[in-house]
């Protein structure tokens, strides 16, 4: 007897030579294959023992059937695993009549079929948000001096510490805000978060020592990173994949612009009243942008609107059999479970998941590296003063712009166009051209950065450096971000919780030691992160570089194997009922 997992022979007497049987193995669909040679379990918990499904003795028998015609030329593959496991299921399988779903393709309680203005009304209020968690961690770093001096210390580490470990904060809430968002829905995630956010902000107002101020500043990083991540997973469960682009681009835009404008504002602010003055202006516009959300943001989570649904519709026909046809049947706790080990599963089991998260975090940790630098490049170099070193960091946000304007809104027209060409299959690595163009401009900027800043060139040459790595940071953030929710679709908040987690452990400890490089490193210190003269810059800048390249390089050749994880998890979606076809009934075919 077979054991499951292993593939399918076929006899000898079906096989006349050996032709046959390489036209046989050809004819396999996608799908059997996959299900013969991958591990059992990639986005789920599966307990020992488990009988194979329904889909499984599909595809089996699929590869029996094709033996028995084995002199018949076979038929070309199919262009997507996905479309075919969602056509083979519909026509085998009878409707459910006690599964509740959407009504038709057109059904307004679908969050995709909302009107225009109200799916960007709620990106604008989501995207506020993005920019405000952010704009905390950076908007505070320009009175520290004056902390540091009211709680009568004077360690330069500790200073880095009290403003990196609000990104540090970042790297434990994805853990457990991601599953509850999957699990309740995105929109009591929101309302908990913003309100202890901002519980916490005040708190950091009225600390009274060093240790009170950074506790405070961790938990404040905790609950204000909700909106950076779990705001992708609203954004796939508003926009069908041709249209994402837009969206991300301005979504991701809060995470680069924020650190650009935070210590522009906070420069002013702690000259003008105080530190604590900082804090109580965030949680004055955190609390407005809350309102606003609160009013205006509404669930948009598929499965959760599919049960409230059939909750109603059991109470008004008595039928107590209804349930969501999104419903695998667990109780909370094994959902729960689940939803909070996924996002480790795809971050160390699916390679292409890791190697973008990877990439991200590299250029995550230079943006904050970077930042480190600005004070001792331009007062003690340019001689600025501490308010006028706030504006050196809009020369960033201007590139952020310029790359908003101009890749970020033609990710779009470039999906639609490979989709075109590819038979209106959407995949999810059309979005990552852009990255190739993008990519080279941070290597670029700061080569630029530090050899102007070596020898004191005029301070616009190094400005316009910045300016280079903003564009090319939107290019990476916009679309690794987009790519991510484009391939997990329905679990895209754990792959983004994935993604958050890693690089703010970047961003959080990179600054630790840049700025001891900053110090310690001779001849130029404060070029010490592009000194020529060290190797370790242009290793990274190198890396930084050819990254994007040969992603996309390896796609041409290896595109099918290097997929083959994050594909596997569509699979394991559509045998669970999660697959997009059925989340989108008439879009299965797009993507």
């Amino acid at each position: 007897m077979r054991r499951r997992g292993e593939p399918h022979f076929i006899k000898a007497s079906d096989v006349t030579n050996t032709a046959q049987l390489t036209m046989e193995s050809r004819s396999m669909s996608a799908s059997a294959f996959l299900g013969a040679h991958l591990p059992a379990d990639f986005l789920a918990i599966d307990t020992p023992g488990t009988e194979p499904t329904d889909l499984d003795k599909q595809n089996r028998s699929e590869v029996s059937s094709t033996s028995e015609d084995a002199r018949t030329p076979p038929p070309p593959p199919p262009p997507d695993v996905e479309k075919q496991n969602a056509t083979t299921t519909t026509a085998t399988e009878p409707p459910d009549p006690n599964a509740v779903f959407w009504d038709s393709d057109t059904d307004p309680a679908n969050p995709q079929n909302w009107p225009t203005i109200s799916k960007w009304s709620q990106v604008a209020v989501l995207s506020a948000l993005t920019f405000l968690t952010p704009l905390a961690s950076s908007m505070f770093a320009p009175g520290v001096p004056e902390v540091m001096s009211d709680f009568n210390t004077s360690s330069t580490l500790l200073a880095t510490f009290v403003v990196s470990i609000y990104v540090l904060g970042f790297a434990l809430g994805p853990l457990v805000i991601a599953p509850c968002s999957e699990l309740y829905g995105r929109l009591p995630v929101y309302h908990i978060c913003n309100v202890a956010f901002i519980a916490f902000t005040i708190a950091c107002a009225r600390a009274q020592s060093m240790a009170e101020l950074c506790a405070y500043r961790f938990l404040q990083g905790v609950w204000g990173v909700c909106p950076v991540t779990i705001g992708g997973g609203t954004i796939a469960d508003l926009f069908i994949p041709e249209q994402r682009g837009a969206a991300m681009a301005i979504w991701a835009m809060g995470p680069l612009l924020g650190p650009v404008v935070g210590p522009v504002a906070g420069g002013f602010l702690s000259e003008a009243k105080s530190w604590r003055w900082i804090f109580y202006v965030i949680t004055i516009a955190t609390g407005l942008i809350a309102i606003l959300a609160a009013i205006g943001i509404r669930e948009t989570y598929a499965p959760i609107l599919l049960e409230r649904k059939a909750s109603k519709l059991r109470k008004s026909t008595g039928n107590q059999d209804l349930r969501s046809k999104l419903d695998k049947g667990l109780n909370p706790k094994q959902l729960f479970l689940r939803a909070i080990v996924r996002p480790t599963k795809m971050l160390f089991l699916s390679p292409i998941c890791f190697l973008m998260t990877l990439y991200m975090s590299i250029v995550y940790a230079f943006l904050y590296l970077l930042f480190t630098t600005f004070t001792f490049v331009f007062e003690d170099q340019y001689g600025f003063s501490a308010s006028i070193v706030g504006l050196v960091y809009i020369g960033m946000g201007v590139g952020n712009f310029i790359g908003l304007g101009t890749l970020g809104f033609m990710s779009d027209r470039i999906a639609k166009r490979l989709t075109a060409k590819n038979g209106g299959q959407l995949k999810p690595e059309y979005r990552l051209p852009p990255l190739i163009w993008g990519g080279p401009f941070i290597p670029a900027g700061l080569f630029i950065y530090g050899w102007t800043t070596q020898y004191q060139v005029h301070w616009i040459v190094p400005l316009i450096g910045t300016c280079f790595i903003g564009i090319g940071l939107i290019a990476a953030f916009m679309c690794i971000n987009t790519y991510l929710v484009d391939t997990f679709t329905l679990y895209a908040a754990s792959a983004m919780a994935a993604n958050t987690v890693l690089r703010s452990i970047f961003g959080g400890v990179f600054p630790l030691f840049g700025l001891q490089m900053v110090i310690y490193i001779p001849n130029h210190p404060s070029q010490s992160i592009t000194d020529p003269n060290s190797m370790i810059p242009w290793d990274l800048a190198g890396a930084t570089v050819s990254w994007p390249s040969s992603a996309l390089r390896c796609y041409r050749f290896l595109g099918s194997s290097m997929h083959m994880a994050s594909e596997y998890g569509r699979i394991r979606s559509s045998r669970s009922n999660f697959s997009i076809g059925e989340m989108h009934p008439g879009r299965r075919l797009k993507g």
